[in-house]
């Protein structure tokens, strides 16, 4: 008795702090990079249910040019463990930096599996921290242009027939190709340089292993739930047909510990909302109801499978449950797609605001589980990288935008539904205020900024002096922030209600490029008010 009371008081004090169970547990995140929705955005969603949650220091992590330095973020972590409850790990950043770094890095095989190995025994060391893990099946991007800038260089000159290239190479082995597909095949065989596919494939060897070793840390029991994300695929690719080795090598773990899903930018919040079900042991009941037409069978672009089959999936990686009646789910999930099961840009000239087939359909399908007391969210996917104008109108018209209990049209179809779906399970765990801060993001980035600001400032660019382009602003950086935030001031004004802090938004390019942006609403420093406090001050320290 006396050793075993010896045993405990030597025991540290961080394992059994982390040994508890508080209501409000300490989280761990590391996100994939710097970039506002894969930090800030999506660690808002923890922070407004009130519970700590702590991130790497911003230059620890990779951007756009700096890639992130893994060592220096397992040096980070490992510090932040012994007071954790949870955490929730990219693995593309401990392994190689980043997500960019996972496509351009130049580690070796050993290095690589080296940090995978390193999880494990990450794991040993902190035996009572829950630990989530998510990571990116390397993407293959149509072309230079579709990869926006973040492939290695000779993507700029071969990107297309290396796309092409794998689309034949996953075709051939799923159901053959023809005899023109087998020419072209052999074709660009020849016609892309040795040393690029190489690079390439070598590269894309060195992930795939690395993602079959996190698959078998799995099965050891390191992780209580690993993802891993298509990013920017198609039907048939390189990203495609590693994904279906990847999945049958880890078939036997079952989706309730394990998925290889479309996706990615939204696994960091998919896998922090399953952390805070299995935390409170909680399952969230979905109902999910589409727009007339093609519906869930929709493919939207840059996925490989229908979005019934991605949501699917990631209700269940975030710890939910489909229903099959809207009366028993705690909340409906109405997702926006296009009758025709197309999906488009939202700086089409089509995303004008007016009405279109299945837009009135669409906001009267929510109005009336509104108004029969149902809690309503929306998957705004009719048109990717922004939101659908002309339904947004209509909801702004019917008083419905803070009537709903979440919503997400940004990026891929798939960063959307698995991101509203995350806000909308963590929502009983907030008030209505913090419901309201996480519309007023989305509705700042996903409509103001993305369908519409992004493309009237992109057209004017060349007004300013000096040079600089939408994906690489250089000197015109600040003038387009200026005109950016002035525009989106303007547009707030006319669509959204008063929030006091709208009058202190601003608007900056983290990235150097137009494609994604930071909203700030921080008050800006008043000297004049700052001195009469002090002055006041002063006077009551006198008497």
């Amino acid at each position: 008795m006396f050793v075993v009371l010896l045993m405990l008081m030597a025991m540290p004090l961080a394992l059994a702090k982390n040994n508890a169970h508080p209501d409000k547990p300490r989280v761990i995140f590391v996100p994939h990079d710097n970039r506002p929705i894969s930090d800030e955005q999506t660690r808002a969603a923890v922070e407004e249910m009130g519970w700590d949650i702590v991130v790497p220091p911003d230059e620890l992590l990779g951007g756009r040019s700096e890639v992130g330095d893994p060592e220096k973020v397992w040096a980070w972590l490992e510090a932040e463990a012994p007071t954790a409850n949870i955490a929730v790990l990219s693995t593309d950043t401990l392994l190689y930096g980043s997500l960019v770094g996972s496509r351009t890095h130049e580690w070796t095989a050993d290095e690589v599996n080296e940090r995978v190995e390193r999880l494990k025994t990450f794991k040993k060391e902190n035996p009572y921290l829950k630990l989530y893990a998510f990571g990116s099946i390397m993407r293959t991007p149509r072309s230079a242009e579709a990869s926006g800038g973040q492939e290695p260089s000779y993507y700029a000159s071969y990107g297309s027939d290396i796309f092409r290239y794998t689309s034949l190479t996953d075709k051939n082995e799923t159901e053959g190709l023809t005899r023109r597909e087998q020419k072209e095949y052999e074709f660009l065989k020849k016609l892309i340089p040795s040393a690029a596919m190489d690079d390439w494939m070598d590269r894309r060897s060195k992930n795939f292993n690395a993602s079959k070793g996190l698959i078998e840390l799995e099965r050891e029991g390191t992780f209580d739930y690993l993802a891993l994300g298509r990013d920017d695929n198609a039907p048939y690719s390189q990203t495609h047909m590693e994904s279906r080795k990847l999945a049958e090598a880890g078939a036997d773990l079952g989706p309730a510990r394990f998925q290889a899903m479309a996706g990615i930018d939204e696994f960091g919040l998919l896998m922090l909302t399953r952390a805070v079900n299995d935390w409170t042991r909680s399952v969230p009941f979905v109902f999910v109801k589409y727009n007339w037409g093609r519906g869930g069978n929709t493919v939207p672009a840059y996925s490989d499978e229908k979005i019934d089959e991605s949501i699917k999936e990631h209700v269940t990686a975030a710890g939910g449950l489909l229903v099959k009646k809207p009366e028993k789910a705690d909340f409906v999930l109405c997702v926006n797609t296009n009758p025709n099961g197309m999906t488009y840009e939202a700086n089409d000239r089509a995303n004008d605001g007016k009405p279109r087939e299945g837009t009135k359909y669409f906001a009267d399908l929510v109005q009336d589980y509104i108004n029969a007391g149902q809690s309503v969210s929306i998957a705004d996917i009719a048109y990717a990288n922004g939101s659908d104008n002309a339904l947004m109108a209509m909801l702004k018209s019917r008083g419905l935008l803070f009537k709903l209990r979440a919503y997400a049209g940004w990026n891929t179809a798939t960063n959307s539904t698995g991101f509203v779906l995350s806000e909308s399970m963590l929502a009983d765990h907030m008030d209505l205020e913090s419901c309201d801060k996480l519309l007023l993001q989305r509705y700042l980035d996903d409509w103001a900024y993305q369908a519409n600001i992004r493309g009237i400032v992109a057209r004017q660019l060349g007004w300013f002096r000096s040079t600089g382009t939408y994906s690489e602003l250089g000197a015109r950086k600040a003038a387009a922030e200026q005109r950016t935030t002035k525009l989106m001031q303007r547009f707030c004004e006319e669509n959204l209600p008063p929030f006091d802090e709208l009058q202190y938004l601003n608007v900056t390019f983290p990235w150097n490029r137009m494609f994604e942006a930071r909203f700030g609403m921080e008050k800006p420093f008043d000297y004049a008010e700052y001195k009469a406090q002090l002055l006041m001050k002063n006077k009551e320290n006198e008497k």
